[in-house]
């Protein structure tokens, strides 16, 4: 039993490792997309911005930009920017002056 990777545990035995690879938002078709979103969050709206194909660091960086210049909070979640504000229209020309195809997207 040399490289079993057998570990001890009264749960379940065996512990699986995985890989766990930074998430990232990639769009099929080169578009980044701004949804308005309300569910789950007591009314308030959040816009959330999908289809960057950046990687975890940058888009990091980048949801950090668009949080200074829109003066709110927000996240960066599973390769997506949630932005706490409806103003879909200050960030899309944000992005747009990035380089960025910019659609808005939903309600």
């Amino acid at each position: 039993m040399q490289d079993s990777k057998l570990v001890y545990s009264t749960g379940v035995g065996r512990i699986v490792e995985t890989d766990k690879a930074a998430a990232r938002s990639v769009s099929t078709d080169g578009v980044v997309r701004i949804h308005r979103e309300t569910k789950g969050r007591k009314g308030k709206g959040v816009s959330i911005v999908k289809g960057l194909d950046l990687e975890p660091k940058a888009l990091k960086d980048l949801g950090s930009e668009l949080k200074k210049k829109c003066g709110c909070g927000g996240a960066v979640k599973d390769g997506t920017i949630e932005v706490q504000t409806d103003d879909r229209e200050k960030l899309k020309t944000l992005l747009q002056s990035k380089g960025f195809t910019v659609k808005l997207a939903g309600g």
